[in-house]
């Protein structure tokens, strides 16, 4: 009775937390019990063991709900895991009306997010930036939206309890899902909207003064360099977290640069106060594809248990992910990541001298320029033809610098069979109303 108690006292205190008064009380609940959910799992899964076994047990619980309510997963309940097709993005848009429980097709989320709505037969629906060259879309209901308010601040607000926030969201449009977050009496959050322009915004940020900022990289080093980045906790997401930007935003803060690994396929990972990357395990069921057979680079296969109303079931994303072999400081036996590198659209493929198509994943090229000389604080890599590539360096960069980047990739494709011809230009397009992307195949 008393442990009844205590977690009902829980429950009525992260009610106020996220602002009962302002939306219904079942909803608001539901992110109460999500963020309890969240926070004792970190308690049980204590080791590998334990997340496998807890794993195991979702994907049951998922395979029965897909077989009952998902079309597409008709019959499902007899095959194993192993077998349950993997699908593209292309794939998931075609059969999206047999993939969630109403039937909605792919065409009236576009129509209707095109008129500016964002619910669909009562269904909260959203796409993503179309980075990669085509839209995603999703479809969750009210209640997955609250299960996705409380995990997420379970993850990266572990003391909502104990103190209020002031949490600042730059981040290249508000949708559905964040709005979410602000009804929270004791969580006060700002938006700051990205498409604006950054000096139209910087000062209401100051102003605003946040104990928690989430942002893309470019734009937390813009205000780390113009000395307006004065917040507590940095989290960094929505693109790559390049190693030249996390080196000048945490020199000049003093701060750890967190992140967010956040798509519109859902919650990925979130970053421990250690500044490690882990994985959402909890839940997320990743499966791993190798990017190439001399890369260590992988892509993740998705299962999301947490989704009810659309299926993410095996879903192949476009990521590519540099996997930790080594267990993190902070006690997290959630999978820790030495980082996000890019995507897989942003592989070149390059000829080789026999004529064959050689993959060379972002992470190469990257370190090469970076290592190529110390003063290289921003730069571009472009696939411009299956057998050249042009290389942006800032203006200020040395003179030297040219010569040191061609010669550093030369000496990489070399090892690798490549010769491509490689040009080196001056000056740099910021790139503030768009997803900052360094590395890039063209062609």
């Amino acid at each position: 009775m008393t442990a009844r108690r205590g977690k009902g006292r829980q429950a009525i205190l992260l009610c106020k937390v996220f602002g009962i008064a302002s939306v219904q009380a079942e909803f608001m609940l539901t992110a109460a019990r999500s963020f309890l959910a969240t926070r004792w799992r970190r308690g049980m899964i204590r080791d590998r063991a334990s997340l496998k076994r807890y794993q195991i047990r979702q994907l049951a619980a998922l395979q029965r709900h897909l077989d009952a309510h998902i079309p597409f997963y008709s019959g499902v309940r007899r095959r194993p895991f192993e077998q349950w097709p993997i699908l593209s993005k292309t794939e998931m848009v075609e059969r999206f009306a047999e993939m969630n429980v109403a039937g909605i097709d792919a065409s009236a989320i576009r129509h209707a997010l095109a008129g500016g709505a964002e619910r669909v037969g009562g269904f909260v629906v959203g796409q993503s930036t179309g980075t990669s060259g085509n839209r995603g879309y999703y479809l969750i209901s009210e209640a997955e939206r609250f299960v996705w308010l409380g995990v997420i601040l379970a993850k990266a607000l572990p003391d909502a309890l104990l103190r209020r926030h002031r949490v600042a969201l730059a981040l290249p449009g508000l949708s559905s899902l964040y709005r979410s977050a602000t009804h929270g009496s004791r969580i006060a959050l700002g938006f700051f909207d990205l498409a604006r322009g950054i000096d139209e915004w910087a000062d209401d940020l100051v102003r605003f003064d946040p104990d928690t900022i989430v942002a893309p990289p470019k734009v937390l080093r813009w205000l780390a360099e113009h000395r307006m980045l004065n917040a507590e906790t940095i989290f960094s997401g929505a693109e790559v977290l390049d190693p030249l930007d996390r080196a000048v935003i945490e020199t000049a803060t003093g701060r750890i640069v967190r992140e967010i690994y956040m798509a519109t396929e859902g919650l990925f990972g979130v970053s421990c106060p250690k500044g490690v990357l882990h994985l959402a395990e909890d839940v997320v069921f990743f499966e791993w594809e190798r990017a190439g057979a001399d890369s260590r680079l992988v892509s993740p296969i998705v299962t999301d248990f947490t989704r009810r109303s659309q299926a993410l079931v095996r879903y192949r994303m476009n990521d590519l992910l540099d996997l930790s072999e080594t267990d993190c400081s902070c006690g997290s036996p959630y999978q820790p990541l030495r980082a996000i590198e890019g995507r897989l659209d942003d592989v070149f493929q390059l000829v080789d001298s026999r004529g064959l198509v050689r993959m060379v994943t972002p992470d190469v090229m990257r370190n090469a320029v970076v290592d190529a000389h110390p003063a290289i604080q921003d730069y571009r890599i472009e696939q411009t033809s299956p057998s050249s590539l042009r290389v942006c360096l800032e203006v200020a960069a040395p003179a030297e610098a040219d010569d040191l980047v061609r010669s550093r990739l030369e000496l990489r494709f070399a090892g690798m069979g490549l010769g491509p011809d490689i040009e080196i230009v001056r000056g740099i397009e910021p790139c503030f109303d768009r997803k900052l992307r360094r590395v890039r195949r063209l062609a």
